[in-house]
């Protein structure tokens, strides 16, 4: 193949527990030692959250993210894209209390609200490493993740127009790309769009090749339809 191939790598997010993998970065060392070593193996986005670095749960802390960005920033030349997203249980101002601090020239920015959910999980886990984490997973069940049009808005003003930012745009589901192209056409995004598709997180689109789940196969629309 001949074209170019932007690689990026999320180090740790905010989905996962400590139980579920020995090898989830959750220190600021471990965060910032495979951020570089993902970068020298050809990412060319990093794509950082942050953890306690007692137990391994996320957080918006700022102070946190101040002890592995700046180390990842002066090692590599990789664009640093921190997380807009937070975790499901994080208000908007925490969510975006780094990104405003750091002004970073990427930021990820999911596309909608949805049902966001990996609690079935829970029962394949018998043993957990901290008290956290079972209700963590299993609360996922009774919880919306959060972003409103109104918050898009907000992210995409005091970031994009405010810092300059650009922005990796998270579609979990196909009305996201529909709210996408609604903020194209009011002028709030400008192209060229860095779109990031997820598949396989329950509440979202399902990970089969022609686009259906379970026998459903929906019909095939232009994006763009929905926007006017």
């Amino acid at each position: 193949m001949s074209d170019k191939v932007i690689i990026s790598c999320a180090v740790t997010g905010s989905v996962h527990t400590p139980t579920m993998s020995p090898y989830l970065a959750i220190t600021p060392e471990q965060i910032a030692q495979q951020a570089i070593e993902a970068a020298e193996a050809g990412a060319a986005i990093l794509h950082l959250h942050a953890r306690d670095p007692a137990d391994g749960r996320p957080t918006p802390d700022p102070k946190v993210f101040d002890r592995f960005v700046p180390r990842i920033k002066a090692a590599t030349d990789a664009v640093i894209n921190i997380t807009t997203g937070g975790s499901t249980r994080m208000t908007l101002a925490e969510r975006l209390a780094y990104p405003l601090q750091a002004a970073p020239e990427m930021c990820s920015l999911n596309m909608g609200s949805m049902n966001f959910t990996i609690h079935p999980v829970a029962r394949k886990i018998t043993n957990w490493q901290h008290g956290w984490e079972k209700p963590y997973v299993e609360g996922m069940e009774d919880l919306i993740f959060r972003n409103t049009f109104r918050d898009i808005r907000r992210i995409l003003k005091l970031l994009g127009e405010g810092c300059g930012t650009r922005f990796e745009f998270e579609c979990y589901d196909i009305a996201h790309l529909y709210n996408l192209a609604h903020f194209l056409e009011r002028g709030l995004v400008k192209p060229p769009l860095f779109v990031q598709t997820i598949f396989g997180i329950l509440g979202g689109i399902g990970t089969d090749a022609d686009g259906g789940t379970a026998g459903l196969h929906p019909q095939r629309v232009d994006p763009k339809a929905g926007a006017r």
